[in-house]
Parts: structure tokens; sequence; C-alpha cells
């Protein structure tokens, strides 16, 4: 009869050994995947020189439009540059849309408050540097703060040693 009642408390035991050593092993994964899904979302990406000098630019454009900065974006964009804006173009010299901003903004229409950069690449083709974004967009608009999340790219050329922007479209990303 002990034997009987050893062997049932043995069973008992190693049965709630089993419980315990599963859960330790399935706690220990979910420690492990969440450190990696941690380190991953802490890695950063690199640029070579070239690159950061591109994203350096782009950042300062977003600053200077913020601004209302008509004399340097007036320097950084291409006599030729194209604007484009969810589905609609503005061509032949952006600036000039670049000043009537600056008369909308002051009336209250419109102004580029902040862009939140959440991601950026860059890549170069022959004299072409182009710099893409995944942003959002803080603006006002007729008085009413707005945010539209946005791929941005952005097309420089250089010119007599100077980045151009030649061409800046916006595609507004949906579901967001």
């Amino acid at each position: 009869m002990m034997e009987n009642y050893l062997y049932i408390m043995y069973n008992q035991i190693n049965k709630a050994m089993q419980k315990i050593m599963r859960s330790l092993f399935i706690a220990t994964l979910l420690l492990v995947s969440m450190g990696m899904g941690a380190y991953a979302q802490e890695t950063k990406k690199t640029f070579t020189p070239k690159q950061q000098e591109m994203i350096d630019l782009s950042n300062a454009k977003w600053k200077w439009m913020s601004e209302k900065d008509v004399d340097k974006l007036d320097a950084l964009f291409h006599e030729n540059s194209m604007f484009v804006h969810m589905g609609g173009s503005f061509g032949n010299y952006f600036i000039k849309l670049a000043a009537s901003f600056l008369l909308i903004s002051s009336t209250g229409n419109i102004h580029y408050k902040h862009a939140e950069i959440h991601d950026v690449d860059v890549k170069f083709a022959g004299c072409a540097g182009i710099v893409y974004s995944r942003i959002h967009l803080n603006s006002v608009v007729g008085g009413r703060e707005v945010r539209f999340p946005f791929i941005v790219t952005e097309t420089y050329v250089k010119e007599d040693g100077q980045w151009k922007l030649a061409t800046l479209a916006f595609t507004r990303t949906v579901g967001e």
C-alpha cells in the first residue's frame, strides 16, 4: 500500500514538474523573442557620408518649409522643378508655389508645421540623388490642424557643386 501511495505521489510530482518546465520553456521563448523584437526596433540604418548629406538637406528643407523661409527654398529649388501633391502637379519654378504658400499661410489657410519622418532611404542614379521618406505631415489648413501620412520622393540634381531639388512628389498613403 505504501508503494502504491509513493507511486501516485511520484506521478503527481512528475506531472507538476513537467508543467513547470513547459511554463518555464514558454516564458523563456517569449522573453527571448521580445528581446529580439526590441533589438530589431532599435537597430538604426547606417548611411554613407554622401547619403547623410542628402538626408541633412532634406531635413533642412522640411525646416525651411515649416518656417516659411522662401529665400532658402528659392536657393534650394531648381528653376525647372516640379511639385506633385496628392494627384496635382505644379511646375514652372516651384518657388512661385512656395511664395503662394507663404501668402496663403499668412491668411491662415495653409501652414506646413512639421514633418514627422518615420523612415528614410537614399539612392543615387547618375548625377541625381533621390530621397525617399515615409512621413506624417502636420499642417494647418483653413485654420484646422491636420495630419496626413505620405510617401515623399525628392529628386535632387547636382549643378555647379550644389544640390538642387528638381522634383518633390507626395503620395498619400491610405489606411492610416
